[in-house]
C-alpha cells in the first residue's frame, strides 16, 4: 500500500465530522486493494490503481463524498441531489454502506480497470445525408473531374456543399455557387478549405 502524506494532511484540516469518515474509507480501500497508490487530483484525495483512476473522496463545510470512477450501472443508485459520488452526502461513517459492502463495489471499480478500455462505439452521424441539388447534379454531370471529387469526399464533405447550394434564396445565388462549387471541386477542394491547415 502506498500512502500519501498530503492525504494525511487533507484530512487533519478537514471538518471534525468527516475526519471519521475519510480515514474510514481510506483504510476500506486499502483493504480492498492493497495495491492502491494515493494521491491528490483537483485538490482532493484519490487512489489509482494500476496507473488508472480507482476513485476519490472529499471532505465539504457540511458533507462528505467518495465516488468511485468507471462504475457506470455497476454503481449504487443515487439522485444527482444527494451530492457528488455514488454514496451521496456523507455525514458520518454511518451513511456508507457496510464494509463488506463497500469493498466489493471497490473490486468491481478493480475489475473494470483489469479489463481494460471498453472497445469504442461505432459514430453515428448525427446528420442524414442530403440528396444532392438538381442544379448540382446537372453542373457536376458536365464536369467529370469534379464529380469524381465529390464521389470520393466523405458525406460531410458531400452535404456541406449540397447545404451551401440549398440554403441560397436567390436563384442568382444559387447559380454562382453551383459555379464555384464546380470550380473548388475541380481543384480537390471541400466546401471550407479555407478553414483548414
Amino acid at each position: 500500500m502506498t500512502r500519501d502524506p498530503r492525504i494525511d494532511d487533507y484530512i487533519s484540516k478537514a471538518p471534525p465530522f468527516a475526519q471519521p469518515i475519510l480515514t474510514h474509507i481510506r483504510a476500506v480501500v486499502h483493504a480492498a486493494c492493497p495495491d492502491a497508490v494515493e494521491t491528490i487530483k483537483w485538490g482532493f484525495p484519490h487512489f489509482d490503481y494500476k496507473k488508472k483512476l480507482l476513485g476519490g473522496m472529499a471532505a465539504f463545510k457540511a458533507h462528505a463524498s467518495f465516488g468511485l470512477w468507471r462504475m457506470g450501472d455497476k454503481a449504487p443508485s443515487r439522485s444527482e441531489a444527494e451530492g457528488m459520488g455514488q454514496f451521496g452526502k456523507l455525514t458520518s461513517v454511518a451513511d456508507l454502506p457496510d464494509d463488506a459492502t463497500l469493498a466489493d463495489f471497490i473490486r468491481k471499480a478493480m475489475a473494470i480497470i483489469d479489463a481494460g478500455p471498453a472497445a469504442p462505439k461505432p459514430k453515428k452521424s448525427s446528420r442524414p445525408p442530403l440528396p444532392v441539388p438538381d442544379e448540382l447534379a446537372a453542373a457536376l454531370a458536365e464536369a467529370p473531374a469534379a464529380q469524381a471529387v465529390f464521389d470520393g469526399f466523405s458525406p460531410t464533405n458531400r452535404r456541406d456543399y449540397c447545404e451551401w447550394i440549398i440554403e441560397a434564396k436567390r436563384p442568382e445565388t444559387r447559380a454562382a455557387r453551383v459555379a464555384q462549387a464546380i470550380l473548388w471541386l475541380a481543384e480537390g477542394k471541400p466546401r471550407h478549405w479555407k478553414y483548414q491547415r
